[in-house]
Protein backbone atom coordinates (compact mmCIF):
# COMPACT_ATOMS: atom_id res chain seq x y z
CA UNK A 1 0.00 0.00 0.00
CA UNK A 2 1.37 3.45 -0.85
CA UNK A 3 2.44 5.65 2.02
CA UNK A 4 -0.01 8.53 2.46
CA UNK A 5 0.98 11.93 3.88
CA UNK A 6 -0.80 15.00 5.16
CA UNK A 7 -0.32 17.93 2.77
CA UNK A 8 -2.09 21.25 3.39
CA UNK A 9 -4.31 19.55 5.97
CA UNK A 10 -5.43 16.70 3.66
CA UNK A 11 -4.31 13.10 3.46
CA UNK A 12 -2.88 12.45 -0.02
CA UNK A 13 -1.64 9.38 -1.88
CA UNK A 14 1.56 9.51 -3.97
CA UNK A 15 -0.50 9.84 -7.17
CA UNK A 16 -2.62 12.68 -5.73
CA UNK A 17 0.54 14.49 -4.54
CA UNK A 18 2.02 14.17 -8.04
CA UNK A 19 -1.20 15.61 -9.49
CA UNK A 20 -1.00 18.58 -7.09
CA UNK A 21 2.54 19.32 -8.33
CA UNK A 22 1.82 18.66 -12.01
CA UNK A 23 -1.58 20.36 -12.13
CA UNK A 24 -3.14 17.46 -14.06
CA UNK A 25 -3.44 13.66 -14.02
CA UNK A 26 -0.29 11.53 -14.00
CA UNK A 27 0.25 7.95 -15.15
CA UNK A 28 2.09 6.56 -12.12
CA UNK A 29 3.83 7.70 -8.94
CA UNK A 30 6.45 6.30 -6.57
CA UNK A 31 6.13 6.42 -2.75
CA UNK A 32 6.29 9.83 -1.07
CA UNK A 33 9.59 10.65 0.64
CA UNK A 34 10.84 13.42 2.93
CA UNK A 35 12.85 15.94 0.93
CA UNK A 36 15.95 17.24 2.66
CA UNK A 37 14.89 20.88 2.29
CA UNK A 38 12.62 23.53 3.75
CA UNK A 39 9.93 25.42 1.86
CA UNK A 40 11.32 28.68 0.41
CA UNK A 41 7.98 30.42 1.03
CA UNK A 42 6.97 29.43 4.58
CA UNK A 43 9.87 27.34 5.95
CA UNK A 44 7.65 24.25 6.30
CA UNK A 45 8.58 20.64 5.62
CA UNK A 46 8.85 19.56 1.97
CA UNK A 47 8.06 16.09 0.62
CA UNK A 48 9.02 14.64 -2.76
CA UNK A 49 7.45 12.19 -5.17
CA UNK A 50 8.76 10.68 -8.39
CA UNK A 51 6.13 10.32 -11.10
CA UNK A 52 5.45 9.83 -14.78
CA UNK A 53 3.33 12.56 -16.37
CA UNK A 54 3.63 10.72 -19.71
CA UNK A 55 4.97 7.43 -21.03
CA UNK A 56 8.38 8.89 -21.91
CA UNK A 57 8.96 11.29 -19.01
CA UNK A 58 9.95 10.86 -15.35
CA UNK A 59 9.80 13.87 -13.02
CA UNK A 60 10.55 14.49 -9.34
CA UNK A 61 8.03 16.80 -7.72
CA UNK A 62 8.46 18.71 -4.48
CA UNK A 63 5.54 19.99 -2.37
CA UNK A 64 5.37 21.88 0.90
CA UNK A 65 3.22 20.14 3.50
CA UNK A 66 2.01 23.48 4.92
CA UNK A 67 1.44 25.89 1.98
CA UNK A 68 0.75 25.87 -1.77
CA UNK A 69 4.43 25.97 -2.87
CA UNK A 70 5.51 23.21 -5.26
CA UNK A 71 8.25 22.65 -7.83
CA UNK A 72 9.25 19.98 -10.32
CA UNK A 73 12.62 18.75 -11.49
CA UNK A 74 12.89 17.03 -14.87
Amino acid sequence: MPENRVVEGRMVTPKKLAELVEGESVMDAEPIEDADRDCPECGGDVVSVGYMPSVTEFVTGYKCQDCEWSARED
